[in-house]
C-alpha cells in the first residue's frame, strides 16, 4: 500500500511541487495550509507521516505536533519539519518538539525523498517475541504498547524520548556514549553534533520528574541509567 502522507505548507507554488514529486515516487499526498486544517485532516485520515513547515497561518508547527502527541490516535504519526529555520536552536528545538527528522530550506527533492523513505523504514518491523514491561520503583514502562507511566499516570514522550529512555532502561548501570545513544535513537544523517543527545536527556528528565535522577551524566564520556 501506498504511504499516506500530509503535507502541511502555506506556500502553495511549493506544496503543488513538492506534491506532485512526491505523488511520482508513489506516495498518496494529502495538502494544508494551516496548523488547524493540519490537525483536522490528520485526526480524520491517520496519515503515516506528516511533512510539516512550522511556520503556518494560525497555530505553528511546535503546536501541531503538541496536539498530535496528546491524541492517543495520532500519537504515533511519524513527523518531519521542512523548514526555513536555520538555527541550531531550532533545529535541536524542533528534534526536542516531537519531529522525527528537521529539513531546511532550500532543499533537494531527491533529498526530501530519501529522508522521508527512511523515516517510513522506522514503521516496518519484524515479528518479535512478547516483550515484558519494565519496572523501576513508581516508573513503569510498557514495551508492548510503547507507554511510560510514573506513579500510575501517563507520561507524553516524544518518540526520541521514549527510544533514548528505553535504550537506556534496557541496560541499567551500563555507562553509554553519546554515540552510541546517538546512533540508536537517530536512524538518519544529520549535520548536527552528539549535543543533541544532551538536548534529548534534559528533556526526558524534566518529564520523569522525580525519577529524572535515574539517568546520570557520566562526565566526558555519556550517560548511564541507575534505578
Amino acid at each position: 500500500m501506498k504511504a499516506k502522507i500530509l503535507f502541511v505548507e502555506d506556500e502553495l507554488s511549493l506544496q503543488k511541487s513538492i506534491a506532485f514529486i512526491l505523488e511520482k515516487e508513489g506516495f498518496s499526498i494529502t495538502t494544508a495550509v494551516t496548523g488547524e486544517e493540519a490537525l483536522e485532516i490528520a485526526g480524520r485520515t491517520l496519515p503515516d507521516l506528516l511533512l510539516l513547515d512550522l511556520v503556518l497561518p494560525g497555530i505553528d508547527g511546535f503546536e501541531v505536533c503538541k496536539a498530535l502527541k496528546r491524541d492517543p490516535r495520532t500519537s504515533g504519526i511519524f513527523i518531519i519539519m521542512l523548514t526555513g529555520k536555520r538555527m541550531v536552536a531550532d533545529i535541536t528545538r524542533g528534534l526536542t518538539q516531537y519531529a522525527d527528522d528537521y529539513i531546511t530550506k532550500p532543499f533537494e527533492p531527491a533529498i526530501l525523498i530519501a529522508r522521508i523513505k527512511a523515516v517510513l523504514r522506522r514503521k516496518i518491523k519484524t515479528v518479535q517475541p512478547k516483550e515484558e514491561p519494565l519496572e523501576f520503583g513508581p516508573l513503569f514502562i510498557d514495551l508492548q504498547g510503547r507507554e511510560v507511566k510514573l506513579q500510575g499516570q501517563d507520561l507524553i514522550l516524544s518518540r526520541t524520548e521514549y527510544d533514548l529512555l528505553v535504550f537506556l532502561a534496557k541496560r541499567p548501570n551500563l555507562v553509554l556514549s553519546r554515540a552510541q545513544i546517538l546512533n540508536h535513537i537517530r536512524q538518519d544523517d544529520y549535520e548536527i553534533t552528539d549535543r543533541v543527545v544532551d538536548y534529548q536527556v534534559s528533556s526526558l528528565r524534566k518529564k520523569l520528574r522525580t525519577t529524572g535522577n535515574f539517568i546520570e551524566t557520566v562526565r566526558g564520556v555519556g550517560y548511564k541509567f541507575k534505578p
